[in-house]
């Protein structure tokens, strides 16, 4: 298993990626410092969890969740700022690994605190190749279960059953993939959705089907797509399916009936439940654990992004790939890193007393595609959502140029709630969106959306005091509108 840094090296890394990162932005409009990150506040099952699966103790636990946030976030940034050399970051032993293409960029990750890989190929290439074979999916043979870009070989990983290289590397090729990109890997893997017996709470479609709830959201909460098509009703929660998507995709929601609560907590399965603070992206290598009424709570470590997998019924992608068990039934239940929900459970295989490879669908997509807000820490529904916020800002940025809202000043809350923020921004730009919190004469950036796209999510469970949003245009210019909500 992972050995973590000492304390005293794992916090001197932290301070150093956070000044080097800042030296690295140069200008006053260029995006903020995550605050270091704590995993303090997590509950007693999902140390108990993490202790049973990894052989950490503890305090071990906590100190490694917290060690993945600094480096996920330093990555994120990093990528940001070196683009047309980054060549993917993964945490290897809980040291944050970045590849880069040139050696000024791996000057810039090593004074950021982590370790440098020159490597061949930029992420971006790799997405590319990838996307080649996801073109190409219906012509994946049975013998290949599936592919996602491995950061740590510099490559795409074509899975294959041992006998069938030829034709793994057959479609590959046929897809117009750069083969010098691709290498093929063998696996025994027979992906299937998870769907026979509950997972996470229960919940039944139709005549009697049963799945799991994924995470709450404002009217209802998002699972899996398999689970039912649009229009399907449920019970218990009673409710109906508001949107699905599978193959290509695996996510849904369900709008459930008045009377149902929806709660920011996840089932532990040790009588309690664990809330949910938020949904920020943990990096590959990250620890994380899942639920679901099947098989319990269960840990590992996610060992891709936007990986691709084929199941009988058709391939799926931009799946997060762990090693974490699971075992019909869990689908549509909840993964978390610490207390930030990752995605829902999709399918995978292997089972939980040999161990296996399962899938999820990233949970910020399926908020992104439906216009969902997540419901944190059990408060219930948030005060708005990006349908319905309470106050809408709108603006115009240049290319690098930030502006703080509300109009330019900040807001203050006397008490305890979901702090939501919604950006949109034109199509074919990159705008990025930071919460932060007054300490004293400074802020700290406490949530963020930075993600390459146009449109950001931020849902953040805060105590009382004053905050701002951040709008930072990383690329492309043109007019936003930012929908907020605050607690009351």
């Amino acid at each position: 298993m992972s050995h973590l840094l000492p304390r005293a090296s794992r916090t001197a890394m932290a301070t150093i990626a956070l000044l080097a990162i800042a030296t690295l932005t140069g200008t006053a409009d260029a995006a903020p410092v995550p605050a270091t990150a704590t995993a303090t506040d997590l509950a007693p099952e999902v140390l108990t969890a993490l202790q049973r699966d990894t052989g950490l103790n503890p305090d071990a636990a906590r100190a490694r969740l917290a060690a993945d946030k600094v480096a996920s976030d330093t990555g994120s940034t990093l990528r940001k700022r070196m683009p047309s050399t980054f060549g993917g970051a993964w945490i290897d032993e809980g040291k944050l690994v970045v590849g880069v293409t040139d050696a000024k960029s791996a000057d810039a990750v090593r004074a950021a605190g982590g370790q440098a890989r020159l490597v061949g190929r930029t992420e971006g290439h790799l997405d590319a190749v990838k996307s080649r074979l996801d073109a190409n999916a219906t012509a994946a043979p049975k013998s290949v279960p599936g592919w996602f870009v491995d950061p740590a070989s510099n490559s795409v990983v074509v899975k294959s059953r041992p006998s069938a290289y030829r034709a793994a590397y057959q479609f590959a090729a046929a897809s117009g993939a750069d083969m010098t990109a691709v290498r093929v890997e063998a696996s025994d893997e027979s992906p299937r959705p998870l769907i026979d017996v509950v997972g996470g709470n229960a919940y039944y479609i139709g005549s009697g089907t049963r799945c799991s709830v994924g995470f709450s959201v404002n009217g209802g909460f998002v699972t899996a797509g398999h689970c039912g098509t649009t229009g399907a009703s449920t019970t218990q929660p009673s409710g109906t399916f508001r949107g699905s998507s599978f193959p290509g995709n695996d996510y849904a929601w369900v709008q459930v009936a008045a009377g149902n609560t929806p709660r920011g907590l996840v089932n532990n399965y040790s009588n309690g439940t664990v809330a949910v603070a938020g949904s920020q992206d943990a990096a590959v290598g990250a620890t994380v654990c899942r639920s679901g009424s099947t098989t319990g709570w269960h840990c590992g470590t996610i060992r891709a992004r936007n990986s691709s997998v084929s199941y009988p019924q058709g391939t799926v992608s931009g799946l997060i790939q762990t090693n974490v068990c699971a075992e019909p039934g869990d689908s549509g239940g909840s993964l978390l890193a610490g207390n930030q929900a990752q995605g829902v459970t999709s399918g995978g295989s292997g089972n939980c007393r040999s161990g296996g490879t399962t899938y999820f669908q990233p949970v910020n997509e399926i908020l992104q595609t439906y216009g969902l807000t997540l419901v944190t820490d059990g408060g219930g529904p948030g005060p708005g959502t990006c349908q319905n916020p309470q106050n809408t800002y709108n603006g115009s940025l240049t290319s690098n140029q930030s502006v703080y809202q509300p109009t330019g000043g900040s807001y203050t809350t006397t008490g305890s709630g979901a702090h939501v923020g919604c950006l949109n921004a034109p199509a074919g730009t990159d705008f990025d969106l930071y919460l932060e919190k007054r300490n004293g004469s400074t802020w700290s950036v406490v949530a963020k959306s930075d993600s390459p796209q146009n449109v950001e999510t931020v849902n953040y469970n805060g105590t009382a005091g004053t905050y701002r949003y951040r709008v930072h245009a990383y690329s492309g210019s043109g007019s936003y509108t930012l929908g907020v909500s605050k607690p009351q």
